[in-house]
């Protein structure tokens, strides 16, 4: 990248043009001013601006013979087994220590090195290091794209925008959808139904099977009987799987003065709030496998209960006071850390008996002791059988962590923190 200032080569050969005129109808003395003024310009020596202006012509010839390539299949080859072996960083990470990591997986027969591919590694830049990896990336599958579809009538008369991140009042939920599919969308599989109140950042998350009308509705059916404060508005996106004629009624039924709202589309960080509870709630705990039976269904069910308890009554969470702009920056300040539940206590909403009830479960838990009842539930949900099996190469975890390579995949999350909160992983 040029410096701040300078000419790139088609600027300069852009600016030559226009002075090669000039130069030729020039006398000596006038030559020699014109060249001194282009050499200040461009910062070319003279005798260069002197062959380039005596060419028959100022554009920039094509590459006749193409240059060679420097890194072989064997180099790329031994920067993924490096790669993968320490858990995919990036290339400005990986490339210092490329080498140095090589050799020691020689050592364990994890790859093969030459006399070659080791002087390569040493001097292999960090750009070289990055397109290696870029190409590996595009190699691995991903699901097809889905075409443009009918327009939502439905969604017409629903407005769109965003909910302000400085609300007050509890009940403003974010809603939105995690896929359990895996690698493939073939059959019927599990979602995470999860909403997010901005004000508290109350969680409350379900599986379905599906996402028919009778699987959605009974999703928000056992949402509604958990949450202790009542919903004044829902925010999801622009899926269908929300906006149809049967949820629309079903809200209208069971949720006194609801106001709908939606997302714009493809502005994900119009829900940002649920957006990043999906990482660090739902991803985090299980990671992109497929899950796609009852069994799996209820099991995840009892894993959301236990999570519900963990992260509402005991996870404190930072919460966005004030932002203002300095010096073309943006400046954030954070309240204390409060769990959700003790932001909901200090908001008044909940009734006696809910007050009670949930003060009960603080007092006869034992955070501890339900963080390693969460991670048991998640060793007994990956034990039971698939309707279809993951199509995942053998070096994939078989636990419920996310891989990281497959989250950088597919992650689509930006600028996660504009507005929210700052991230509990």
């Amino acid at each position: 990248m040029p410096a701040d200032g300078e000419m790139n080569i088609d600027e300069r050969r852009k600016y030559l043009k226009r002075m090669a005129g000039r130069y030729e109808a020039g006398d000596r003395k006038a030559r020699n001013l014109l060249l001194t003024e282009m050499e200040a310009v461009v910062g070319l020596h003279r005798k260069s601006l002197i062959r380039l202006l005596g060419e028959p012509t100022l554009d920039r010839q094509p590459r006749i013979v193409s240059r060679g390539r420097t890194y072989g299949l064997a180099v790329a080859d031994t920067v993924g087994v490096v790669w993968e072996s320490l858990d995919y960083v990036c290339a400005q990470r990986l490339t210092p220590v490329l080498l140095r990591t090589a050799r020691h997986l020689a050592r364990f027969g994890e790859l093969r090195l030459t006399a070659e591919i080791e002087m390569q590694l040493d001097q292999i830049s960090r750009a070289s290091v990055q397109r290696l990896l870029t190409k590996r990336a595009q190699d691995v599958y991903r699901l097809p794209r889905r075409g443009p579809e009918r327009a939502n009538r439905i969604a017409k008369s629903i407005p769109m925008g965003r909910l302000p991140w400085d609300i007050k009042e509890p009940g403003h939920f974010e809603v939105d959808l995690v896929h359990h599919c895996g690698e493939t969308s073939v059959g019927e599989y599990l979602h995470t139904l999860q909403m997010v109140d901005i004000a508290t950042g109350w969680s409350e998350r379900v599986a379905v099977l599906g996402r028919g009308q009778r699987a959605m509705e009974a999703g928000f059916r056992r949402i509604l009987q958990r949450l202790p404060f009542p919903i004044l508005r829902l925010h999801p996106d622009n899926g269908s799987e929300f906006l149809n004629d049967h949820l629309i009624r079903f809200w209208g039924a069971h949720i006194v003065g609801l106001q709908l709202g939606r997302s714009r589309p493809y502005q994900k960080n119009d829900n940002r709030f649920v957006e990043q509870k999906n990482d660090t709630l739902v991803r985090a705990y299980l990671g992109h496998r497929r899950l796609d039976t009852t069994a799996q269904c209820e099991a995840v069910d009892g894993l959301y209960d236990e999570l519900w308890l963990f992260y509402n009554i005991f996870q404190p969470v930072l919460h966005l006071t004030a932002k203002e702009v300095v010096e073309n920056r943006i400046k954030r300040k954070w309240d204390e850390a409060q769990t959700p539940y003790q932001r909901v206590l200090s908001k008044e909403v909940l009734r006696s008996e809910q007050e009670t009830k949930l003060a009960a479960l603080y007092d006869q838990t034992n955070p501890r002791q339900l963080r390693r009842a969460i991670y048991q539930t998640i060793d007994r949900l990956w034990a039971k059988p698939k309707a279809i099996p993951d199509q995942i190469s053998d070096h994939r975890e078989t636990t419920g962590h996310v891989d990281k390579c497959t989250a950088l995949r597919t992650r689509t999350l930006t600028h996660m923190l504009d507005d929210g909160y700052p991230s509990l992983a």
